[in-house]
This record gives C-alpha cells, sequence and structure tokens, in this order.
C-alpha cells in the first residue's frame, strides 16, 4: 500500500488543499480514491488591535509555509519521498472579512476578519437599500462601512478581496473568488452565478456622491463556479507556499473558497434539502434551499454551494471559545492536584459526564459570548455563567449547559427556518471539533433542531479536505459530471456514517434551556453595558 502510493505521489497524482481556519491552518494531501495520505497543521491565533480582530500578514504566510512544510515532512517520513508535485492545489479560508489593496498591491489597512461587529450602520442600511440581508461581517458591509467613516485609505482601493482571494491571488496572479466565497463579499444572482448586477448598480449610485475614483465592480475578484480552472501556481507563488523550492510551479489552482462551501462539501451537503452544521471557533448551520425564503430576516444569511445553489445560513459568532476555557480550568486544576491528564482524555470524561445531567441542564444558564452575537442583536460579548439558589449544579449539569449554550444562538436562527419558514430537512451533518467524543456533541444537536443528526468518519478532516476535494474535482471529473454525483459515487460511496434520532426528552430539555436562554438575554445585556 505505502508503494502504491509513493508511486502515486511521484507522478503528481495527488491532490493538495489548505484550510485558513480561526484557530488552525490545515494542509491535507489526497490520493486518487479522495482519501487523505497526508497532513500538517499550524496553530495560530487573531489578536485584537486597536478595537479590531486581525491577523497580521506576516501570520498569514508564516502559517501556510509551516503547514506545508509540516505536510512535506509527513510525507517523506511516511512514503520515504520528496513532494514535488500534485495534480491541482486548492486554498479555503474563513469567510468574509475585509482587506483592501491599493494599485501596487499593498494592503492598505489591517485585515478585518469576519469577527468584526462594527459595522451595523452599513449592514443595516445595505439590508434596506437591496432588500436583501447583509450581514455585519460581509465584506460589502466592511467597505461601505469605511466609506460611512470616511476612512482615508477608501479612495486608494484597487483590489478588495477576502482572506481566500488574497493568498490565491499571491500564488497565481489571478484575482478571482469561487461562487460560495464571493457570496460573502456581494449577493449573488442565482441566474447569472454572478455577483447581481441590479444591486451593484444600486451600490454605485449610492456611493456616486463620494466622487471615489473606482465603480464597484472594478475592485472585486471574478466569480468561478466548481470545476473551473482558476489559474496556476506560478515561480513567484511557489517561494511563497514552499520557500525550498522542492515544490514545482504550473500546478493548477480551483477557485478558492469559503469555510462555509467546504463545509458543504466535506459533509457530502450540496444537495437541496440537506444541510450540515459546522461547530468550532464560531457555529453554523447550512441547509441547501428548494426556493427562496419568504422574507428578508436579520437572523439568516443567504449564500450558495460551490456550485452557486441558494444556501440559508444561521451563523452564530461564538461556539467552542469559552467551553474550551472551561476545559482549560479543568486542566489547570489537575495539573496543580499533581496528576497529568491527556487533554483528549480531559474533554472525553467531562463531554460524556454531560449526558448524565438533567434533560434541561438543572436551571444553569451560560452565554459563551467571547465576541458579539448578531442573531441575539450584541456588538460585544461577555462570557457568563449565572445560576439561581434552587437551580441543580453538580458538574454534570455544568457541562450539559456548556454545550447547549454552544449551540443557543445557532438555534435562535434555526428555529427561524423551520418553525417560521417552514423549511424541509432530512437530516443536518456535523463537522467540527464539538463532534470528537461520540454521541455527546450529536445527541445535543438533534435535540436542539430536533431533526437526525449524522457524522461521518471523516468529519474530522474539515474544510481542509472539503477544499482537496474540489480541486479534485476539477481535474478529475467525468464530462457533465456535477460535484454532486462526484461527491457521491468517488467520495462518499464507501463513507461510514453514524446517525442519531432526537430524543424527545433531550428535545423536550433543550427547548426548556432555550426559554431560560432567550429570558436571560436581558442578563448578558447588563453584563456587556456594565461590565468594561
Amino acid at each position: 500500500m505505502t508503494r502504491d502510493l509513493k508511486n502515486v505521489i511521484e507522478k503528481g497524482k495527488t491532490v493538495l488543499g489548505i484550510e485558513f481556519g480561526s484557530t488552525r491552518i490545515k494542509a491535507v494531501l489526497i490520493g486518487e480514491d479522495n482519501a487523505p495520505i497526508a497532513s500538517g497543521s499550524h496553530d495560530w491565533e487573531n489578536s485584537y488591535v486597536n478595537n479590531t480582530w486581525t491577523y497580521s500578514i506576516e501570520d498569514i504566510w508564516k502559517g501556510l509555509q509551516d503547514s506545508y512544510k509540516k505536510l512535506a515532512e509527513d510525507v517523506k517520513q511516511e512514503y520515504g519521498v520528496t513532494l514535488q508535485t500534485v495534480g491541482a492545489i486548492g486554498f479555503s479560508a474563513m469567510m468574509h472579512g475585509y482587506m483592501a489593496f491599493d494599485k501596487e498591491g499593498d494592503l492598505l489597512v489591517p485585515f478585518r476578519t469576519w469577527r468584526n461587529n462594527f459595522t451595523e450602520q452599513a449592514s443595516s442600511e445595505l439590508t434596506e437599500l437591496f432588500n436583501y440581508q447583509i450581514p455585519q461581517r460581509w465584506s460589502i458591509a466592511h467597505l461601505y462601512q469605511a466609506i460611512l467613516n470616511q476612512e482615508e485609505h477608501v479612495a486608494d482601493i484597487s483590489f478588495q478581496t477576502t482572506l481566500a482571494g488574497y493568498i490565491h491571488w499571491k500564488l497565481t496572479g489571478n484575482k478571482v473568488l469561487g461562487v460560495g466565497e464571493a457570496s460573502g463579499l456581494f449577493p449573488i444572482d442565482l441566474n447569472t452565478k454572478k455577483y447581481n448586477q441590479t444591486m451593484i448598480d444600486q451600490f454605485n449610485e449610492l456611493i456616486a456622491p463620494k466622487n471615489l475614483p473606482w465603480k464597484f465592480e472594478e475592485i472585486v475578484p471574478e466569480v468561478l463556479l466548481a470545476g473551473e480552472n482558476a489559474g496556476i501556481l506560478t515561480e513567484e507563488g511557489v517561494k511563497l507556499l514552499d520557500p525550498t523550492g522542492e515544490l514545482k510551479a504550473g500546478i493548477p489552482l480551483c477557485p478558492p473558497e469559503g469555510d462555509a462551501g467546504t463545509g458543504m462539501v466535506a459533509t457530502n451537503s450540496v444537495a437541496k434539502r440537506t444541510g450540515n452544521v459546522s461547530a468550532g471557533t464560531s457555529a453554523f448551520a447550512m441547509v441547501v434551499l428548494e426556493k427562496d425564503l419568504s422574507k428578508v430576516h436579520p437572523e439568516i444569511d443567504l449564500v450558495t454551494t460551490p456550485t452557486g445553489n441558494l444556501v440559508a445560513m444561521a451563523h452564530s459568532n461564538n461556539c467552542s471559545s469559552d467551553l474550551n476555557a472551561w476545559v482549560g480550568i479543568f486542566e489547570e486544576f489537575s495539573k496543580a492536584m499533581g496528576i497529568e491528564v491527556d487533554t483528549n482524555k480531559l474533554y472525553e470524561t467531562l463531554f460524556t459526564q454531560a449526558l448524565k445531567g438533567d434533560p434541561d441542564g438543572g436551571g444553569l444558564l451560560s452565554y459563551g459570548y467571547l465576541s458579539g452575537e448578531h442573531i441575539t442583536h450584541f456588538e460585544e460579548g461577555r462570557p457568563l455563567f449565572v445560576r439561581s439558589s434552587d437551580s441543580n449544579f453538580n458538574l454534570a449539569n455544568f457541562m450539559r449547559v456548556q454545550l447547549f449554550t454552544a449551540f443557543g444562538a445557532m438555534k435562535v436562527g434555526m428555529d427561524i427556518l423551520l418553525e417560521e419558514e417552514k423549511v424541509n430537512l432530512d437530516e443536518i451533518l456535523g463537522h467540527g471539533g464539538i463532534f470528537k467524543t461520540e454521541g455527546v456533541g450529536q445527541n445535543f444537536l438533534a435535540a436542539a433542531f430536533n431533526v437526525p443528526v449524522s457524522i461521518m468518519e471523516t468529519a474530522g478532516e474539515g474544510g481542509a479536505w472539503g477544499i482537496a476535494l474540489l480541486a479534485s474535482y476539477m481535474v478529475n471529473k467525468d464530462a457533465n459530471e456535477t460535484l454532486d454525483e462526484f461527491l457521491n459515487e468517488k467520495v462518499f460511496a464507501n463513507q461510514a456514517v453514524s446517525t442519531v434520532s432526537p430524543d424527545p426528552t433531550d428535545v423536550e430539555g433543550f427547548d426548556k434551556f432555550m426559554e431560560r436562554y432567550t429570558n436571560g438575554l436581558a442578563i448578558e445585556r447588563a453584563a456587556v453595558d456594565n461590565l468594561k
């Protein structure tokens, strides 16, 4: 087997996918059967500088090179071969945010990530203008807010893109985005699969009095669909990706995508009536729609699959960060007691304990709002744990409530889709770290949404594998083969899947918790207003 894979690697029949997540940059190499054969990763963290969540340009390239270097080392160690070429490459990253460049290609202001909640005026005005939900984290909201703020750099913009688009541009010279990623920059016309021209005209008219030296369509990347060629790795690109120079130029790249699109691909949920939940630093539920929603909902974003189908997204900025912080406290306690505990074992133990809690979490309440939360209308966050005098305060309930609240804001959005809009959903596929402990996060998500939740054995591979699959689809698809067909027949045909149906007692318990969660938002508001 190793000899076969060595041959596949040497002949360049592999495909490379790299995704920039919020806390980790991961590189995955897949073989001819589209299964991962090597990986490498680099941990990183955003910084809060001058009231802005950001990552530095230096950290972006250092992280990319380190994750690729570790993947190449993994290949060398496992198969005894130096990685010199691959069949295709794909880049993906957390969506949205704002990267604006001048005509020399220099960044005009530090990268503003999706996590920033300071574009409320722009978001609200554009939503009204377009009659289409424009979330605060979308690139167009950031651009318009900068215009409203009369920021000097706006007149110097020559190109505006996302993180994935930036990396792709620097490695290929091409200013393009996959349609799923582009749908978080500006609304997409579902017929043309390009930016909505009517809305472009409205936006240009809106900003005309500012006398800027550009129009919107002149500064944004071109939109491409899954399967289309998006350029090749240049000699300059090689130096940025692999400073050793072992990797050769000329490798084709697929359109850069966002983490929402790669999550859909990695869970085989790009078809209508399917959905997936990605749960990590943030949590978002994606549901591929059969038709448009009846009206604009501030809590629901509309994006697309990598092939341009409409997707409703309930996106919460906060999920596991505060939960991880509490696990860190237990780890500190263990060390203080002289007990060395494996981190994975600690998570597994605490998560499993949650299954023993009362159905509603014993009357406890928690908000893991490390940052603002637009679904529940908070511009800033204050992580909070509170209980009444007669609540059942024990470890099982404490952990249960930490897991419940990780899905809390997202549940508010999903209720709009399932109850108000009567969206049909056959099942949800879960992926992300919160599902690693078998039967815990999965059961609680089934209770939250009251639909079956499936986890695939590859769920932990995440978006890096998803973008690798999109790159594989570009070079390995048959004539007229759709992405759905490619995934069903060439990737997931023999995939092991574990599915749980919602337990009525847990559903009732989660609903009871959500009643407490909704009523308690006033406490969170008081914390934001008074705890500076």
